[in-house]
């Protein structure tokens, strides 16, 4: 397979992933496979890129991680960060976020912290949640284990056979970037919303999707008659009658068997249903499940419910939960709503049974807004023993002591033995797809490198910054993967740079760590879209943000974090 067929194979699969009909781990996988049976990488290329030493280090770490994440700590003083002015109060949250998120993972850290921010009173959450996002990637970028995509671009240095990077090498650039990037967040985030939980506007987000049953007392009667247009704070905004919308809904309209009716308003009030016979609530009686407690939740990156619709998975028996509302950001979501696709970061109103947080896989489909944990807090000892241990085995890598992936292991079969974790929670949260995703993309650099593929790129690269000699090449890398991570995903954007960073690298003659940061420091550089970045979606619709929302308040970070980017790695890491 000749060099050209395999750069426009990359370029279909750069098309398929920004389309996002199918999932990053799929498309990765697929394209792997297919590289082996064309010959392209040897079979053996593919097993040895699922053993990669920095590939396991990121898999237990992220294992490891499922402890700390159940620590009370953020819980305890995460109120305390929030009181006084809005901006000391946003400060100290993204300072907080920024450290945690140096050595935790980002979408733990951001998960711990979104339920309260929703619910405290003291500032609008509009103009927390997007900062809080944008600070764990800061504080994320500072260390090694900050975040996956340093840990991935970790796994194709090592693959390439070059030193492995080391915990605190990415802090000389990381950490001045990070302080300088908090402080324009300041100012930044003053461009966005303020979206008070008490405006009534901001209240009608959820949208309610009722189906009148066969023998409902309301089928031949209008709308008018039923009394559906009086209800104490819902207002019925439509009615879908076999695939056809009726949108305004006349107050003479006849009931028929079979119409969806659906509300907008208070979801407190959703208990207005209850009094209607015959009606059913994405397919439960309203008079059971409106009884039930209602909990809010946003879907995670996990999710096995990404893309698929309610009507195509059996909610009800997957979570003992009905659903009664989906938000998704500001954007009306109307019609058949059973069969719109959910997405990573939808906000769904859940009236949910008295053994909802017993279903084990709770806690991999959802963040909690409101309503009890998912699981039980650790206990102050168990705190303490599991950070101890982690800061442990953290110290003794940083130090050469002791191989990061040696300590994390020792630490995870400690994590067991004391019952902290636990092999079902393994086998639950075990991250899966990531794993797919990283081992493929092994493989798929491989074939862009042993095809000459990238050595095709690089060559074009050299012709293009010909004139500004190898600092034009450094910035060319880092802009390329920076508008990669902002069209696809973070992960995928490190995979399919680095092989045309480390080319560009050698076709210079220059040394290829500083191309290596231009990769991973450009594969975190996503401000500006929702979508490339896990904790972006988390924030999505807790928020209530736009896309809008995210271009203003992130396009000046991204100037600020890219020019301190090119500015200080060739003086850190010099060509």
């Amino acid at each position: 397979m000749s060099a050209y067929l395999v750069l426009a194979s990359i370029g279909a699969l750069l098309a398929l992933l920004i389309q996002g009909r199918f999932s990053p781990a799929v498309l990765f996988t697929s394209w792997a496979v297919g590289y082996v049976l064309l010959g392209v990488v040897e079979q053996q290329a593919l097993l040895n890129s699922f053993s990669n030493p920095a590939l396991i280090t990121l898999l237990v770490l992220m294992l490891v991680s499922l402890a700390l994440e159940r620590s009370p700590l953020l819980d305890r003083f995460s109120h305390a960060l929030l009181k006084g002015r809005e901006s000391m109060a946003s400060l100290r949250l993204m300072g907080v976020t920024a450290t945690l998120s140096a050595f935790l993972n980002n979408t733990a850290v951001v998960g711990s912290l979104l339920g309260v921010i929703s619910r405290q009173r003291y500032i609008p959450a509009s103009r927390l949640l997007i900062p809080l996002s944008y600070a764990s990637i800061f504080g994320g970028v500072t260390t090694l284990i900050g975040t996956s995509t340093n840990l991935v671009v970790n796994s194709f240095v090592v693959n390439a056979g070059l030193p492995a990077l080391g915990m605190f090498q990415f802090a000389v650039v990381g950490v001045p970037v990070a302080l300088l990037c908090l402080l324009g967040l300041l100012f930044s985030a003053r461009l966005l919303p303020k979206h008070r939980m008490q405006d009534r506007e901001t209240a009608q987000a959820y949208f309610l999707e009722a189906q009148v049953m066969q023998g409902s007392p309301l089928i031949g009667q209008s709308i008018e008659a039923n009394q559906l247009r009086s209800l104490d704070g819902l207002f019925l905004l439509e009615l879908v009658r076999q695939e056809r919308l009726i949108s305004p809904v006349s107050p003479d309209e006849i009931l028929l068997e079979g119409d969806i009716l659906v509300f907008t308003g208070e979801v407190e009030k959703v208990q207005a249903l209850q009094r209607f016979p015959g009606l059913q609530v994405f397919g439960a009686q309203a008079d059971d499940l409106l009884a039930s407690n209602l909990v809010e939740v946003v879907i995670s990156n996990e999710s096995e419910l990404a893309k698929r619709t309610l009507r195509e998975v059996d909610f009800r028996t997957m979570f003992n939960a009905g659903v009664v509302g989906i938000r998704r950001g500001q954007r009306r979501l109307t019609g058949q709503l059973g069969q719109i696709p959910l997405k990573v970061g939808d906000s769904l109103l859940l009236a949910v049974g008295a053994d909802f947080t017993q279903h084990r896989n709770i806690d991999r489909n959802f963040h909690i807004l409101n309503g009890t944990p998912l699981r039980p807090k650790l206990s102050n000892r168990q705190s303490l023993l599991a950070f101890s241990g982690f800061g442990t085995v953290i110290a003794l890598a940083a130090l050469g002591l002791v191989p990061l992936l040696n300590g994390l292991l020792v630490l995870l079969a400690a994590l067991l033995l004391t019952r902290i974790l636990t092999l079902s929670e393994l086998r639950r949260r075990f991250p899966f797809e990531l794993m797919l995703i990283i081992g493929s993309a092994l493989t798929v650099a491989k074939g862009l490198e042993s095809s000459g593929g990238a050595a095709l790129v690089a060559d074009t690269m050299r012709s293009l910054f010909d004139g500004y000699g190898v600092y034009g090449a450094f910035v060319g890398v880092f802009l390329i993967t920076l508008v990669l991570t902002e069209t696809v995903t973070n992960n995928a954007a490190a995979a399919l740079a680095f092989p045309i960073g480390l080319s560009t690298a050698q076709a210079f003659g220059a040394d290829p760590m500083p191309f290596i940061m231009a990769v991973a420091f450009g594969a975190s550089a996503c401000f500006m879209v929702p979508f490339g970045y896990q904790t972006h979606l988390m924030v999505y619709s807790p928020g209530r943000y736009r896309m809008l929302d995210y271009l203003k308040a992130g396009l000046p970070i991204s100037l600020l974090y890219s020019a301190g980017v090119i500015a200080l790695v060739p003086v850190m890491f010099p060509f």
